[in-house]
């Protein structure tokens, strides 16, 4: 058990891709490893390490970002010991697919229709890959691909490229990874200057988190301090579907207001709370003011509704059951395969989505909890009976609008994201995987 009570982030030690922002636009890529030997396994990190930037050394200049990740089957795979693969918490061992039910991955969402390897005990390291445009990335995918190469106890056994497109928009159209939390330590400013930094150890492991405690990490401290975990998702976009639903159901409403009451936001990253009536475009552009906001003065959801998906992922001030710092998590989105035109209303069966990537110390009441409190469940907000209208499991749910005179209440809501498969990871910090490389050092 850890007994360091320094406050001071150890931000030479930390993985930049698990903290920092990254570029606007960008192309990326996943690519998920199976490791057979741990020997080359451990010869894999070594070659990986050099690659990996500090927080200490990130420059929001550079065009390039490689971050690594285990599975707790990966740790297995790489001879970590059975006494420190029992400190890791128990829904990290578990891994994603065996809390499936937990989650709410249900349906066409539970992990037997997963894309395979996600879920099965191969997927062992993740590397992501990330840069300014597609060449720079290829040129950074050659560099891990060289490792691997020669290495014949290792290999790659999925990939999923991704990207942001200029104007930031994910696959439904609306702009995306806006809301944004200041860690205490990093010098990187959150983006509601309304909202206090949150303290390190809710992102990162070994520090003070906002419950005042500093929480036991994975054993021995060298494996665990300034790690982080990752879960990671590929979700499926129902493009055509969703724009179906807007336009039978819009009725005298613009099938743009419907849709943004959906979302909480405009198209253009405006925010229904600072733009309740029409787009703001020139609001949504603006960093410093789309995300200035509280949703305080708004109890009844007039401007936004309470059960809308960006209120229910971060509702900031309002009243709910709970406490929302206590839930906050740093959220990476990419999209994934081609955009449906504009204005095609029926699916042309191509694969599309978001790659979303949650990081944070406490998988429990993190993740876990947004996932199935907030996103599958409407206690929280006194709407026990109503999902997030975007992203939860719905079988023919309903969304509440409140509007005056009389509120609209929308029936029979199809699933819009259906989820793929996905998996926790821990990325460990830069000392823990010289550790993992060579642990008899």
């Amino acid at each position: 058990m850890t007994t360091q009570t320094d406050t001071a982030l150890e931000v030479s030690d930390i993985q930049a891709a698990a903290l920092m922002p990254r570029p606007n636009p960008y192309a990326g890529t996943y690519v998920a490893v199976r490791i057979d030997d741990r020997h080359t396994g451990r010869e894999l990190l070594r070659r990986l390490i050099p690659l990996l930037d500090p927080v200490a050394s990130f420059d929001p200049q550079r065009p390039v970002s490689l971050g690594v990740g285990f599975s707790f089957s990966g740790l297995e795979a790489i001879g970590v010991p059975p006494d420190s693969l029992s400190s890791f918490p128990s829904e990290f061992r578990q891994g994603m697919a065996a809390r499936a039910a937990y989650l709410g991955d249900v349906g066409e969402n539970a992990p037997e229709h997963w894309e395979a390897p996600l879920g099965s005990k191969d997927l062992h390291l993740v590397v992501a890959a990330l840069a300014r445009d597609t060449a720079l990335m290829e040129a950074l995918v050659m560099l891990a691909q060289d490792a691997i190469r020669d290495l014949p106890g290792v290999s790659p056994i999925w990939q999923l490229d991704v990207h942001v497109p200029p104007d930031g928009r994910e696959q439904f159209g609306f702009k995306d990874s806006i809301s944004e939390p200041a860690v205490e330590g990093t010098g990187i400013l959150g983006s509601n200057p309304h909202e206090a930094p949150l303290k390190a150890g809710e992102f990162v492991l070994g520090y003070e988190d906002e419950n005042g405690d500093l929480p036991p990490i994975p054993q021995p401290e060298i494996l665990g301090r300034n790690g982080t975990f990752v879960a990671f998702r590929k979700l499926h976009q129902r493009v055509a579907a969703f724009r179906t639903y807007l336009r039978q159901n819009a009725a005298d409403d613009d099938e743009q207001w419907l849709a943004a009451k959906f979302v909480g936001r405009w198209p253009s990253g405006a925010p229904l709370a600072l733009a309740p009536d029409k787009d703001d475009p020139e609001l949504g552009a603006d960093p410093e003011r789309n995300n200035a906001f509280m949703y305080g003065d708004d109890p009844r959801g007039l401007k936004c509704p309470v059960g809308a998906h960006a209120r229910r992922m971060n509702a900031r001030d309002a009243a709910i059951t709970g406490e929302v710092r206590l839930h906050r998590m740093i959220r990476r989105g990419a999209n994934y395969g081609p955009s449906l035109p504009p204005g095609v209303l029926e699916d042309d069966g191509a694969d599309r989505g978001l790659m979303f990537a949650f990081v944070g110390a406490h998988l429990g009441r993190q993740f876990e909890f947004v996932q199935r409190q907030w996103v599958n469940d409407g206690k929280f907000i006194g709407a026990p009976a109503e999902r997030d209208p975007l992203v939860g499991v719905h079988d023919g749910g309903q969304f509440t609008i409140p509007k005056r005179p009389i509120r609209r209440r929308l029936q029979g809501l199809p699933d819009f994201v259906v989820n793929r498969g996905g998996e926790y990871c821990f990325m460990p910090g830069l000392r823990a995987l010289q550790w993992l490389a060579d642990p008899a050092a």
